[in-house]
């Protein structure tokens, strides 16, 4: 059944609908501005916004309307461009939602954008990230060149226990909106080290100065992190390994031979 008719018989009758990309549109339902998305994980991003949303100060992010299996509506997010503010209040959001202990290792979605991953729990950090390196570099031929940074993962990884991680934040699902905040879409939320989202943020070019020591104001982070980063990375690069192949896949080879 086609996904308007999926809407109109949960909310009510739909207006034009505006393309956000290849699967999210922007519609009117009831004077109400909505997000339609379609396509696998819906029932896991939706759960994920719920546990991001019941974590006090941390990045705001949409309601959630309607969630079935291949379908997710949610409010939609007014936007202007980033102003400084924007970047302050994302970095202070962040580290108080890092703040959050995780109760696992792992756990959460089983999806990364539309790349599936394993959502395994783990009574470590090693064991979850060796786990989840592994079986996306087999995916992409590389199980070769990560398997040495598996090996060593023990002592790569930084002190601490998990802690709530969006999961997926780059900055394709960081909206500023025009109440002055930075809202969150698009979660892979799972239990890991605060590092692996700030890596995230980092991969298509530096986070901004303003919310980095805003982040830091509120949740420093342990000696070598700015080295770390890098290692972090490594998890989405083979995840767009996996779904893009071309440069991803050299630059993973390459970040993995740098810690082997």
């Amino acid at each position: 059944m086609p996904w308007q008719t999926r809407l109109s018989r949960a909310l009510g009758p739909a207006g034009p609908a505006v393309p956000l990309g290849a699967s999210a549109w922007r519609v009117e339902v009831s004077g109400r501005a909505l997000v339609v998305k379609v396509g696998p994980g819906s029932l896991d991003e939706a759960a994920g916004l719920e546990q991001l949303r019941e974590v006090p100060g941390a990045p705001p992010v949409p309601k959630v309307v309607l969630a079935e299996e291949d379908l997710l509506v949610t409010t939609a997010i007014d936007q202007v461009a980033p102003t400084p503010a924007h970047e302050e209040s994302l970095g202070r959001a962040l580290a108080r939602l890092h703040a959050t202990p995780g109760q696992r290792w792992g756990g959460g979605s089983s999806w990364i954008g539309s790349c599936r991953v394993d959502p395994a729990c783990w009574p470590e950090g090693a064991g979850f990230y060796g786990h989840r390196l592994h079986e996306l570099s087999a995916r992409c031929r590389l199980e070769d060149v990560v398997q040495p940074v598996v090996d060593r993962l023990g002592e790569l990884l930084p002190p601490g226990g998990p802690a709530l991680l969006h999961g997926d934040l780059w900055w394709g699902n960081v909206l500023f909106g025009t109440d002055g905040r930075s809202w969150l879409i698009d979660p892979s939320v799972h239990g890991g080290h605060p590092e692996e989202d700030l890596a995230m943020l980092a991969l298509f070019g530096p986070v901004p100065p303003r919310v980095l020591g805003a982040y830091l104001d509120v949740h420093p982070l342990g000696s070598g992190w700015e080295e770390r980063i890098t290692l972090f990375q490594l998890y989405p690069l083979l995840v767009h390994s996996v779904l893009f192949g071309g440069n991803y896949r050299a630059r993973a080879a390459a970040v993995a031979r740098r810690f082997a």
